[in-house]
């Protein structure tokens, strides 16, 4: 496995990789668990090399504290890429990849920005652009992998790739969940032990909603569910919203024809938590 702090060394090593070489690509922000291992293997199974990007973008933090109190863990990280045979992970600092400008380009995501996490994180999806583009033209992958636990995410990517005609293929990947449910996060660890046993609570909920979902109409649930919740005091939810996949639209009248999903973001204490769940 080779790692490369600067963009010149990895992008003159996959110039030199043979003509018609598959690249995978996951982005990371450290603080690996087995969600993000899960990404690079599939990822190893579909393409020749992989590659593994460790960067905490200081551009879609809204808050300054979020930014600081992100778990940094590069040692581990690195021995678990090696434990799941990646070949090439990429360390850049901020310096390196803003050159010295750390600023967000301003990005039309006809709307999906708007939604949700939008609402919430001013300027969050920005900044997300803004990284994703600059490491697929960095690191020009063949396939890029995404988690299904930042939906919103993943649709935004996917509307900046198609927009900018970029040729990379986003792999949408299944929510990877501890065993009582919780969707695997790097914010979990940072969980106090009475908040972490409570969590769970959030998939459950999200569950039931669906079974509910198949008999009530949206407002139904989304009642239903924030009822649940003010039982609960130790997690304060902060939005339950059920949109059209696509457009992240949230639901008006159920239409057969159209994909739904439910979204969630909770507080456990000060830790913000976030979920999903196809309908």
């Amino acid at each position: 496995m080779l790692v490369f702090a600067k963009i010149k060394s990895i992008q003159q090593k996959i110039k030199s990789l043979p003509k018609g070489t598959s690249i995978g690509f996951v982005p990371t922000m450290g603080a690996l668990h087995q969600g993000h291992l899960s990404l690079v293997e599939r990822a190893k199974n579909e393409n020749d090399i992989v590659v593994v990007s460790i960067f905490v973008n200081p551009t879609q933090f809204d808050k300054e504290e979020d930014l600081v109190n992100y778990p940094k863990t590069i040692d581990t990280d690195l021995s678990l890429l090696k434990s799941v045979f990646c070949d090439f992970v990429f360390t850049p600092t901020a310096e390196e990849i803003y050159e010295n400008n750390i600023t967000s380009t301003s990005f039309n995501f006809d709307g999906l920005e708007h939604q949700m996490e939008g609402k919430f994180r001013l300027g969050h999806f920005d900044g997300v652009g803004t990284i994703v583009k600059r490491l697929f033209e960095i690191v020009t992958p063949t396939k890029a992998y995404f988690g299904e636990k930042d939906y919103q995410q993943l649709q935004i990517i996917r509307k900046m790739v198609k927009k900018n005609q970029l040729p990379v293929k986003i792999v949408p990947c299944k929510i990877y969940r501890e065993e009582d449910g919780l969707a695997m996060s790097s914010r979990n660890t940072r969980l106090t032990n009475e908040h972490r046993n409570i969590a769970p609570f959030i998939y459950k909920t999200l569950k039931q909603a669906k079974i509910n979902f198949g008999t009530e109409n949206a407002l139904e649930v989304i009642q239903w569910v924030e009822n649940e919740f003010k039982k609960q005091p130790l997690l304060e939810l902060e939005y339950f919203e059920i949109a059209d996949e696509k457009t992240l639209l949230p639901i008006k009248t159920k239409d057969k024809k159209q994909k739904y999903r439910a979204f969630i973001a909770v507080f456990a204490g000060n830790i913000r938590l976030i979920d999903n769940i196809s309908l």
